[in-house]
């Protein structure tokens, strides 16, 4: 890693404020349903109390837009985090202000706190510099470790870099590792799997994948769009006709640059996106005009499942389908099976994929999955990311 680690910075005896992505999903009662994310920042944090140093850890939760609202508090979180690590966490009602200030003060080295959502204030996400100044007064040294937000300049992630040492924590590391193989002399075949719903997202990454990968394959919503540009009925199937013309445009510099670009051979179709609605499996070129194009059929799925298994290296972002609709979920669980068997380095690049991955038990089936569906996919694509390139090198 080019960029300063934990590793490389003395921790001992110093206040050390850690933005961790505890962005998880609640219920209605205020009851975490995934600790995913929690424990994503276990290392981060065990490091740091094994080095004697106090941890005050800062992150968002939900869009509360600026504004204080209880259902979006953090202190859930600080509960969770005290089962799992097994030690108090202290808590404190607000990011900033004397109450913040108090507790990290008196804070000693081998203690936690987690300070409330930095997104109850505006500043936040304005990258606010006298807020951001105010974050960083708490601590001695700044850590990174919030991975699902490095592609945002916000306060907690950018602004505080800027008024104490920085570096970056062991998830983001692991991220980067593991995405540089996709992106940096990736091992051969090389296969590159993209659903969900729309083009647009996935214009900078499907450019980057012609340059790196064997083959792409292509499902989700987005596949409809392809099809429409090849000239087929897609019925009352999502499509972006605005990027009808980018389309046509990545097919033809597919077939440029050798790369196999696949679009699926059936469709599963029905009248309506509705749990237990009726469904049919039919090709791709006999799409009924009152029907909905909504998951991959069986034999793209296994034709896919062929290329996968034959991959060195593999990375999937999107789902087949509306997986969340039980009917339309069979090709996202295909993929998965045929990704959590491929013996190569396998990425799941946040967001959806990672949901389903998670549901469907192959979780440490998979080499990598991201914690940043938005930071992987723009990472993937060539972008710089603000809550990386703000930490000094090496």
């Amino acid at each position: 890693m080019y960029k300063k680690t934990l590793t490389d910075i003395d921790v001992n005896n110093k206040k050390v404020l850690v933005r961790v992505d505890f962005n998880v999903p609640l219920d209605e009662h205020q009851n975490i349903t995934d600790d995913t994310r929690i424990k994503a920042a276990l290392p981060t944090i065990n490091f740091l109390l094994k080095h004697n140093a106090a941890v005050i850890l800062m992150s968002h939760l939900g869009r509360p837009k600026g504004e204080i609202k209880s259902t979006f508090s953090l202190e859930p979180v600080a509960k969770r985090l005290e089962e799992i690590i097994g030690k108090k966490v202290l808590f404190a009602h607000d990011c900033i202000g004397d109450e913040a200030k108090q507790a990290a003060r008196d804070l000693k080295p081998g203690e936690i706190l987690l300070l409330e959502n930095t997104r109850f204030y505006p500043e936040e996400k304005k990258n606010d510099p006298d807020f951001a100044e105010e974050l960083a007064a708490l601590g001695d040294i700044f850590v990174n470790d919030a991975f699902g937000t490095a592609h945002r300049a916000h306060a907690s992630n950018v602004g505080v870099a800027k008024y104490i040492p920085s570096a970056l924590g062991f998830l983001i590391e692991k991220e980067i590792e593991f995405l540089n193989k996709a992106l940096v002399n990736p091992q051969k075949p090389y296969t590159a799997i993209l659903g969900g719903a729309k083009i647009s997202d996935k214009i900078n990454l499907i450019d980057q994948l012609l340059d790196k990968a064997d083959s792409i394959l292509i499902g989700g919503a987005m596949m409809y769009t392809f099809l429409k540009a090849l000239g087929y009925s897609v019925g009352k199937s999502l499509v972006e006709d605005d990027k009808i013309p980018a389309a046509l445009e990545i097919m033809e510099r597919a077939k440029e640059k050798n790369v196999n670009f696949y679009l699926p051979e059936d469709t599963i179709v029905a009248k309506e996106m509705e749990e237990g609605t009726e469904f049919h499996s039919v090709p791709v070129n006999a799409i009924p005009d009152n029907m909905i194009g909504l998951d991959i059929g069986i034999l793209t799925v296994r034709k896919y499942a062929e290329i996968i298994k034959l991959s060195k290296t593999v990375i999937w972002n999107g789902p087949m389908g509306m997986f969340e609709i039980s009917s339309f979920s069979h090709g996202t669980k295909g993929i998965a099976r045929a990704v959590a068997a491929c013996p190569g380095i396998t990425i799941i690049g946040g967001g959806d994929s990672a949901a389903a991955i998670e549901k469907l038990g192959f979780a440490d089936k998979v080499s990598h999955i991201s914690t940043g569906g938005g930071a992987s996919l723009e990472y993937l694509s060539g972008k710089e990311l603000p809550g990386i390139a703000i930490i000094p090198d090496k």
